[in-house]
């Protein structure tokens, strides 16, 4: 499953729910990344023993809990460069 597909993932579960009920039922999922891939019950398993009220909760715990695998290139912007006199990122050209 893309990452854009945790959207549904644990919208027809019942809540409360908590974190090792979605790691019982969901863990084997895998979340395709930019840069590779976690499980859901990796990804849950860093949350540690929460109660999740909705499914938009357990998806924020989920997007919390990606590590930068899911970032893509680090560092990089497509917003404006940093203001003249401010200490930012380098620029590198590709």
């Amino acid at each position: 499953m893309c990452y854009a597909s945790t959207e549904a993932l644990f919208e027809d579960h019942s809540y409360p729910a908590t974190t090792r009920d979605l790691i019982d039922d969901y863990g084997e999922q895998t979340i395709e990344l930019a840069d590779g891939s976690q499980t859901v019950g990796d990804v849950l398993g860093v949350a540690g023993e929460e109660t999740f009220e909705s499914a938009e909760e357990a998806r924020y715990a989920v997007y919390a809990g990606l590590d930068s695998q899911a970032i893509g290139r680090k560092g990089y912007t497509d917003r404006d460069p940093e203001p003249p006199g401010t200490d930012g990122h380098v620029p590198v050209s590709f």
